[in-house]
């Protein structure tokens, strides 16, 4: 995660009836489209109805994972949607929001090791530069599930050409699953 910039605690922003919002740091209006990247950069920030003081953080984070849902930026699978509003009212919801928050650290420190262990298999071949790409394509994919988002993954990898490469790659992927493996024993 980024550092804040020169502030003890999280950015306010205000809301007015308007549906405008107020960056109260760098006193200019924002979008949401604003407070997507500030959460990407890993900024704290806390979102307050500028008439009441009340804090409406969450109503707005949901406001944004929802646009991004309609732009056709789905990562929330019909199915979980389903099993995740069937869990409102049920006796475990109270449950439900540690399970996720503790299910998303896990998976970002899998992240981590995952690219560990692929920049470790690959490093000093002739493969590292594939490897570099792929990671960054992998990066681009869950990079909604950082706070910091990749802009270097538009790159696609290309492909190998000869049977020799292709069988020096396919030597290369088992010896990188063997790693695999090995991190989660």
């Amino acid at each position: 995660m980024k550092k804040q910039a020169a502030t003890d605690g999280p950015v306010i922003i205000k809301k007015y009836a308007n549906r405008r919002l107020y960056n109260t740091e760098s006193s200019s209006y924002i979008t949401l489209d604003h407070l997507a990247a500030m959460t990407r950069e890993g900024r704290d920030f806390k979102v307050v109805d500028a008439k009441t003081d009340e804090d409406i953080t969450h109503n707005v984070l949901t406001q944004i994972i929802m646009e991004e849902e309609a732009r056709g930026q789905t990562m929330l699978p019909v199915n979980f949607l389903r099993q995740l509003i069937a869990m409102y009212g049920d006796s475990m919801q109270a449950f439900v929001p540690s399970y996720l928050e503790a299910s998303m650290d896990s998976f970002r420190r899998n992240q981590e090791q995952f690219k560990s262990a692929v920049e470790g298999a690959f490093a000093n071949s002739p493969f590292a530069e594939i490897a570099k790409r792929n990671m960054a394509m992998f990066e681009a994919a869950t990079s909604a599930f950082k706070p910091q988002a990749s802009t270097s993954a538009s790159a696609a990898p290309k492909p190998a050409s000869g049977e020799d490469d292709v069988s020096a790659l396919k030597a290369e992927l088992a010896r990188l699953q063997e790693k695999i493996e090995k991190l989660g024993h």
